[in-house]
């Protein structure tokens, strides 16, 4: 299947929109090249809630989720992931609702970093983050009438997570899966390697709508994330190719690989195929004499 993205959204900013039986998406008005239109929070539940990704620290964000909250308990906060436009809102929404905030963990690292390496991610990484319960894989969680089940997706970021809400086939995909766009990968908060197992773990499921931590659903998950994993292979023979052209430089990798991306992606799309070099040493189809680096010359020795 060629993938196809879809990029018709409506974000509804400043109020719920119903996207599945209980289920109201929230988009944050926080829009750019990383975030789409928006993050999306959603509201699930018809008496007592549970909010998944309540967003950034954005004060007209908490009174839209409190309006469509609209007073009623909210038992549980559910966080996919530590960066900055899903999981700050996290306290403040606590002390509004006393609601438990759940989440795989704090933010980490997928791997250590390399001497002289920084982190070009750094500042999207929201460091105060702790949960009050770390979520394992497979957790159930049951609420008042939905319950919701963990399933450990790292590769966006070690401590990714989606979110099944049991018998209804709707997950919710976070950034690992979005009908927009792919999902960057960006050593050292991500790994491709995690990237892809968690994409096959995806795909093996029965899930029959994805909804995402930005843009519209996924109708087709399975048909989708196929394409989406044959995307990812794409690339690797890309970068394979320019390899063997003799680019020793990720940026000359960027410029060829991606000349149609908008500009202000290439950052980004240099951190993917950084991303897809380490794997691509680690399954030893590439060698070098130092580890590949976002800001210096690659030298593959095969």
């Amino acid at each position: 299947m060629a993938l196809k993205f879809d990029t018709s959204f409506d974000p509804h900013y400043g109020q719920g929109v119903n996207v599945g039986p209980d289920v109201q998406r929230v988009t944050v008005r926080n829009p750019s090249p990383f975030t789409f239109h928006g993050t999306n929070s959603y509201v699930i539940g018809r008496d007592t809630l549970a909010v998944i990704d309540p967003g950034p620290d954005d004060e007209a964000h908490l009174q839209t989720l409190l309006g469509v909250i609209a007073g009623r308990p909210v038992s549980h906060i559910f966080v996919s992931h530590t960066h900055r436009d899903h999981s700050p809102l996290a306290a403040r929404l606590k002390e509004r609702t006393g609601a438990l905030v759940m989440a795989e963990g704090p933010h980490r690292p997928a791997r250590p970093l390399h001497i002289g390496e920084t982190n070009a991610l750094d500042a999207s990484a929201d460091t105060a983050f702790i949960p009050d319960i770390a979520l394992p894989d497979g957790a159930l969680v049951a609420g008042d009438g939905w319950a919701i089940r963990t399933v450990l997706t790292p590769g966006h970021t070690a401590n990714h997570a989606v979110f099944a809400l049991e018998e209804t086939g709707i997950l919710f995909s976070a950034d690992h899966v979005m009908a927009w766009a792919t999902s960057i990968v960006a050593p050292p908060d991500g790994a491709m390697a995690d990237y892809m197992a968690s994409l096959d773990r995806m795909i093996e499921r029965d899930d029959r709508l994805l909804l995402p931590g930005h843009g519209g659903p996924v109708t087709k998950p399975r048909a989708f994330m196929r394409g989406l994993k044959t995307h990812r292979k794409m690339r690797e023979r890309a970068i394979l190719e320019r390899v063997r052209a003799g680019d020793r430089t990720i940026p000359d990798m960027v410029k060829a690989i991606y000349r149609d991306t908008d500009p202000r992606l290439h950052g980004a799309a240099g951190l993917s195929v950084l991303a897809h070099l380490e794997d691509l040493v680690a399954r030893g189809m590439v060698s070098t004499d130092a580890a590949p680096a976002i800001d210096g010359i690659f030298i593959p020795t095969r």
